[in-house]
């Protein structure tokens, strides 16, 4: 019996679009913080992941949850 060796393909997935694997020397949290230059809002994005769907592991980058500004509570 021999044993064989699948490469997983690395996919990150923001806001419904995947991004490029910029290469497996990268971690996930390097390729958030390559991708916040084009991407701002992914400085504050946590990863969630990795899911695995065949030989594809993906990480989804979740953006922070609340709103920017004051809530209710500031107005006097």
């Amino acid at each position: 019996m021999s044993i064989s060796v699948a490469t997983l393909t690395r996919e990150f997935v923001y806001n419904g679009v995947t991004l490029a694997d910029p290469g497996h020397t990268f971690t996930p949290d390097d390729v958030r913080d390559l991708y916040s230059a084009q991407y701002p809002e992914l400085t504050t994005a946590a990863i969630d992941g990795p899911g695995y769907s065949g030989e594809v592991m993906s990480f989804t980058f979740v953006r922070a949850a609340g709103a920017k500004g004051c809530s209710t509570h500031c107005h006097a």
